[in-house]
């Protein structure tokens, strides 16, 4: 091969841009140097993906895609993207001070995609396949909660207008078993009181429907994340609901990760310097993915009262002088490092499905486990259900069982 073939293949080497919507893509080609080539709009249907890959293809050796949305209109070009071969690159949408430089249209929005690759400002692969449907299944769940607690304000606010009668007959009651009474409800002919009646039992069996739905979703997104990231599930205060949000905000695939900073600051906890004179603090961070920052918000919470170790910390933290606010701050930044290693790094977790039948087999009841520990029964039995992840207890339980 000579110097010129050399030079005649590097000069073939491209990259792509995609500006995803609902109905069309457009694909842009650039050169490695950010030169542009040529771009089009293709339809978003498995045909039309064929052709913008084989568009870009005929201009020269596609290095890496850039393709703007890639979880939301890109993701089924995305995925034919990756099928064939190709390197997919996620990009975010340009910064408004950009726009208002250069302008917005399609065309301009591809070369945008395809040269935040040259340059390197884009680096991230796009999330897998896996997290896609943790995240529908987490939507439903979502909606579900919301619909719900929509229903219960609706029977508060009927029972506040309601005829004195029904109003001093359900308003007393609290939660489930308000609803619980609502649809027992025997509505009768009375022109008055029939159509409020009517009204509270149907919300109250729309919130017990709504209720079942949600427990059924949060029981198979228990199952997918578990089966997933078993190390982040078992970890001590991450329940379903939190672990599937950690898991959508980062990925399925560990290289998105770059370092433990950038997921802090993805998840809205990196330490923002707010300091001033002879003031040397820091705030929380206001930026970042803020389902994420309210997912460790709860953690935190959840180890601050139940987690010993965590409740130790605090008071140590209390007693040098910080406020609530900056322990919180300190704590979310290091379970977001905790998160981190769990994300990126293959954690064993110890089995625990032994512990149960070891207990029947010895016809030790739970009320008799826990008074010789000292907990609430509830302990145990989440403990051998792996709702509860205590590695020590859990171990010290083990070699209790045989000599009990």
């Amino acid at each position: 091969m000579t110097g010129t073939d050399t030079e005649a293949d590097v000069e073939h080497v491209v990259i792509g841009g995609v500006d995803s919507h609902a109905d069309t893509i457009h694909v842009a080609v650039v050169t490695d140097r950010g030169g542009q080539l040529a771009d089009a709009e293709f339809p978003t249907t498995t045909a039309g993906y064929t052709a913008a890959i084989a568009f870009m293809a005929a201009h020269g050796a596609v290095v890496s895609v850039g393709v703007e949305g890639t979880s939301s209109y890109g993701s089924g070009f995305t995925r034919a993207a990756r099928e064939a071969g190709l390197t997919v690159i996620e990009v975010n949408r340009p910064d408004k001070a950009e726009r208002r430089r250069i302008g917005k249209s399609d065309p301009i929005d591809a070369y945008a995609a395809a040269r935040a690759v040259v340059s390197g400002r884009a680096t991230s692969a796009p999330k897998g396949d896996a997290v896609a449907g943790i995240r529908a299944l987490h939507n439903a769940a979502r909606s579900a909660i919301k619909a719900r607690t929509a229903a219960l304000n609706q029977i508060g606010h009927i029972l506040i207008c309601a005829p004195d009668g029904i109003r001093a007959k359900y308003e007393v009651l609290r939660g489930d078993m308000r609803v619980a009474a609502l649809v027992r409800l025997r509505i009768g002919s009375d022109p008055i009181h029939a159509p409020v009646l009517t009204a509270l039992r149907t919300l109250a069996r729309r919130v017990q429907s709504l209720t079942s739905e949600h427990m059924a979703l949060t029981s198979e997104l228990d199952v997918l994340v578990t089966r997933l990231n078993p190390g982040l599930r078992a970890a001590y205060g991450i329940g379903p609901d939190t672990a599937t949000q950690l898991l959508i905000t980062a990925g399925d695939n560990p290289a998105r990760l770059r370092t433990e900073a950038s997921f802090a600051a993805l998840c809205g906890v990196a330490p923002v310097p707010a300091s001033s004179g002879k003031t040397n603090r820091h705030r929380l961070s206001r930026g970042g993915d803020r389902a994420a920052n309210a997912a460790l918000h709860r953690i935190a919470l959840v180890r601050m009262r139940r987690d010993q170790r965590t409740r130790d910390y605090v008071a140590r933290q209390t007693d040098a002088g910080r406020t609530k606010k900056e322990i919180l701050r300190l704590l979310k930044r290091a379970i977001a490092r905790e998160v981190f290693r769990l994300l990126t790094t293959t954690v064993e977790v110890p089995e625990i499905a032994d512990l149960r039948p070891a207990r029947q087999a010895k016809n030790i009841t739970l009320t008799a486990a826990a008074n010789h520990f000292g907990v609430w029964p509830a302990v145990i039995s989440n403990i051998e259900r792996g709702l509860r992840r205590d590695d020590a207890f859990a171990s010290t339980y083990r070699e209790w069982l045989p000599a009990a």
